[in-house]
């Protein structure tokens, strides 16, 4: 009723059946596998406990501290894997490296009637192939423009065009700047986002494109992973070159709906870089809800530093001006410019 799987084996089988990790919750708060489930052994205090006994016992110990205290919880355990597992009753398991808690779980399981596939190397072999995925040699297309420009619409319909994208701020739950955590769900730790940022590259055609928005290192808390932050500074750069009043008129219809308090708190965190004298002119400015004024005001540090960004990280880039914010139209007009340098090579 066990079966051990490689990793690539596992992944296709995901596609149609339920994954069980069955770490602890912290283990599992700190990263998984997308679309997992935490049906966990030992809470984390067990954990610890069975640790202990390994290195100050021995193995023996280990094991029946760990008997005491899966015992107790066996019918709920098999409960959930009965419940987890449906009518497939099929199951892919997990823990750090596929062992005694993948094999004790699966067993348990198996009493029930489940088929449990289990992932040889576990949690630890997931993680390398995620950082495999890093290294791959995407043919990557920077979209980048100052803020305000609209550029993770732009990557939306490029896609409606049947492009491929990677939208790290999606991942990332964050727009990337002091205002970015404004109505996003609270930011997964890195380790999370790399995972997440892996099933998204597994996806991608190599042979096709790849479109990506031009992001600093760090989004929000989150951390693009090295090779794949490389990958983008080496790659064709498309500077989408708007107005700044353009993009502030923008920037109002995205963000005026805020409470007030809450777009204060964002111009705090950057009024030492605003000055003191501009941070209180914003400050104002969304007090007597003239919005436009706090867009206008704040770009000025923005642009400033963006543009400092564009020419240290990137070796080349190409201005492409546009008169309107407008993601259709300026994906299109991407999209056309790419397109005939590609046919003109």
């Amino acid at each position: 009723m066990t079966e051990f799987v490689d990793i690539g084996k596992f992944l296709d089988l995901s596609v149609s059946l339920p994954v069980v990790d069955v770490r602890t919750p912290s283990e599992f708060a700190q990263g998984h596998i997308p679309g997992a489930c935490n049906v966990p052994l030992f809470s984390d205090e067990e954990r610890k406990e069975v640790g202990t006994a390994y290195k100050r016992v021995n193995r023996e110990a280990a094991m029946y501290a760990g008997l005491g205290f899966a015992g107790k919880k066996l019918v709920d355990l098999a409960r959930e894997g009965t419940r987890r597992a449906g009518n497939n009753k099929a199951l892919l398991l997990h823990c750090w490296r596929g062992g005694m808690r993948s094999h004790s779980m699966a067993w348990l399981f198996g009493t029930m009637g489940i088929r449990c596939f289990i992932l040889e190397g576990g949690y630890k072999t997931y993680r390398k192939y995620v950082h495999d995925q890093f290294e791959r040699k995407l043919a990557l297309v920077v979209v980048g423009g100052r803020t305000g420009s609209g550029k993770t619409r732009i990557l939306y319909e490029l896609q409606n065009s049947g492009e491929q994208i990677v939208d790290l701020e999606d991942l990332a739950n964050h727009k990337g700047s002091a205002f970015g955590a404004l109505g996003e769900e609270p930011q997964p730790t890195t380790e999370q986002f790399e995972n997440d940022l892996g099933k998204v590259l597994m996806g991608l055609d190599s042979r096709r494109r790849v479109w990506i928005e031009d992001e600093s290192r760090n989004v929000g808390k989150c951390v693009i992973p090295g090779p794949v932050f490389q990958r983008m500074r080496e790659s064709r750069t498309l500077f989408l070159d708007i107005a700044r009043e353009s993009r502030a008129s923008h920037l109002v219809d995205d963000y005026a709906s805020y409470p007030p308090g809450e777009l204060v708190k964002c111009i705090q965190k950057i009024s030492r870089k605003l000055g003191g004298d501009r941070a209180r002119e914003a400050i104002e400015s969304v007090e007597k809800s003239d919005f436009f004024r706090t867009a206008m005001i704040t770009l000025h540090y923005y642009d400033k530093t963006y543009m400092h960004s564009l020419e240290k990280n990137h070796a080349r880039y190409e201005v492409i001006a546009s008169a309107r914010v407008e993601p259709e139209y300026n994906a299109e007009m991407l999209r056309k410019h790419v397109y005939e340098g590609e046919k003109g090579l």
